[in-house]
Protein backbone atom coordinates (compact mmCIF):
# COMPACT_ATOMS: atom_id res chain seq x y z
CA UNK A 1 0.00 0.00 0.00
CA UNK A 2 3.04 2.35 0.70
CA UNK A 3 6.88 1.77 0.74
CA UNK A 4 9.24 4.01 1.63
CA UNK A 5 12.62 4.48 1.07
CA UNK A 6 15.13 7.16 2.84
CA UNK A 7 18.75 8.71 1.08
CA UNK A 8 21.11 11.47 2.55
CA UNK A 9 22.85 9.90 5.25
CA UNK A 10 25.99 10.08 5.67
CA UNK A 11 29.31 11.08 7.79
CA UNK A 12 29.04 14.88 8.97
CA UNK A 13 30.97 16.92 11.70
CA UNK A 14 29.92 17.90 14.82
CA UNK A 15 27.97 21.57 14.08
CA UNK A 16 27.68 20.14 10.48
CA UNK A 17 24.38 19.89 8.31
CA UNK A 18 22.54 17.10 6.61
CA UNK A 19 19.08 16.75 4.54
CA UNK A 20 17.38 13.90 4.69
CA UNK A 21 14.67 12.31 1.82
CA UNK A 22 12.19 10.38 2.03
CA UNK A 23 10.62 8.73 -1.20
CA UNK A 24 6.94 7.56 -0.74
CA UNK A 25 4.45 5.77 -3.41
CA UNK A 26 0.48 4.54 -2.67
CA UNK A 27 -2.36 6.01 -3.57
CA UNK A 28 -3.06 7.36 -0.02
CA UNK A 29 0.08 8.68 0.72
CA UNK A 30 -0.92 12.37 0.23
CA UNK A 31 -3.65 11.76 3.60
CA UNK A 32 -0.77 10.47 5.84
CA UNK A 33 1.05 11.40 8.74
CA UNK A 34 5.14 10.60 8.55
CA UNK A 35 7.38 10.72 10.84
CA UNK A 36 10.95 10.44 11.31
CA UNK A 37 12.69 8.05 14.08
CA UNK A 38 15.84 6.99 14.35
CA UNK A 39 17.81 4.25 16.65
CA UNK A 40 21.23 3.63 17.47
CA UNK A 41 23.05 0.11 18.34
CA UNK A 42 21.65 -1.54 21.25
CA UNK A 43 18.73 1.59 21.56
CA UNK A 44 15.16 1.23 21.24
CA UNK A 45 14.15 3.28 17.89
CA UNK A 46 12.90 6.97 19.11
CA UNK A 47 10.42 9.48 17.89
CA UNK A 48 12.51 12.60 16.22
CA UNK A 49 9.60 14.51 13.99
CA UNK A 50 6.47 14.13 12.56
CA UNK A 51 4.28 15.96 9.85
CA UNK A 52 0.58 15.77 9.03
CA UNK A 53 -0.75 15.87 5.93
CA UNK A 54 -1.53 19.30 5.67
CA UNK A 55 1.85 20.63 7.27
CA UNK A 56 0.95 20.61 10.90
CA UNK A 57 4.50 19.35 12.45
CA UNK A 58 5.60 17.93 15.74
CA UNK A 59 9.25 17.39 16.94
CA UNK A 60 11.14 15.50 20.14
CA UNK A 61 13.02 18.01 22.93
CA UNK A 62 15.78 16.69 21.95
CA UNK A 63 15.78 18.10 18.70
CA UNK A 64 13.83 21.30 18.58
CA UNK A 65 15.41 24.10 16.92
CA UNK A 66 18.18 22.28 15.14
CA UNK A 67 15.98 19.94 12.60
CA UNK A 68 12.65 21.05 10.51
CA UNK A 69 10.53 18.19 8.57
CA UNK A 70 8.45 18.94 5.76
CA UNK A 71 6.94 17.54 2.68
CA UNK A 72 7.11 18.84 -0.35
CA UNK A 73 4.12 20.36 -2.71
CA UNK A 74 3.18 16.95 -4.07
CA UNK A 75 3.22 15.03 -0.81
CA UNK A 76 5.60 12.83 -2.77
CA UNK A 77 8.96 13.16 -0.52
CA UNK A 78 9.09 13.79 3.28
CA UNK A 79 12.08 15.73 3.94
CA UNK A 80 14.71 16.18 7.62
CA UNK A 81 16.65 19.42 7.66
CA UNK A 82 19.30 18.82 10.40
CA UNK A 83 21.46 21.26 11.14
CA UNK A 84 23.97 21.38 14.34
CA UNK A 85 24.21 18.27 14.31
CA UNK A 86 26.22 16.23 17.90
CA UNK A 87 27.61 13.18 17.88
CA UNK A 88 24.40 12.24 19.87
CA UNK A 89 22.54 12.70 16.60
CA UNK A 90 24.39 9.25 15.17
CA UNK A 91 21.79 6.49 14.33
CA UNK A 92 20.02 5.14 11.77
CA UNK A 93 17.48 7.23 10.75
CA UNK A 94 14.07 5.59 9.42
CA UNK A 95 10.78 7.39 7.53
CA UNK A 96 7.73 6.30 8.77
CA UNK A 97 4.01 6.73 7.54
CA UNK A 98 0.56 6.58 9.63
CA UNK A 99 -2.83 6.49 8.48
CA UNK A 100 -3.42 9.07 11.62
CA UNK A 101 -1.40 11.39 13.37
CA UNK A 102 1.06 10.21 16.13
CA UNK A 103 3.91 10.53 17.90
CA UNK A 104 4.88 7.31 18.71
CA UNK A 105 6.38 3.85 17.51
CA UNK A 106 3.04 2.51 16.29
CA UNK A 107 3.62 3.51 12.51
CA UNK A 108 1.91 0.95 9.91
CA UNK A 109 4.82 1.20 6.94
CA UNK A 110 8.87 2.04 7.53
CA UNK A 111 11.30 2.79 5.59
CA UNK A 112 14.69 0.35 5.41
CA UNK A 113 16.75 3.28 7.04
CA UNK A 114 19.43 5.57 6.41
CA UNK A 115 23.08 6.01 8.80
CA UNK A 116 24.00 9.27 10.24
CA UNK A 117 27.13 9.54 11.90
CA UNK A 118 28.16 13.25 13.23
CA UNK A 119 31.90 12.84 14.25
CA UNK A 120 33.25 15.23 17.38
Amino acid sequence: QVQLVESGGGLVQAGGSLRLSCAASGRTFSRYAMGWFRQAPGKEREFVAAVSWSGSTAYADSVKGRFTISRDNAKITVYLQMNSLKPEDTAVYYCAASQIWRTDRQYQYWGPGTQVTVSS
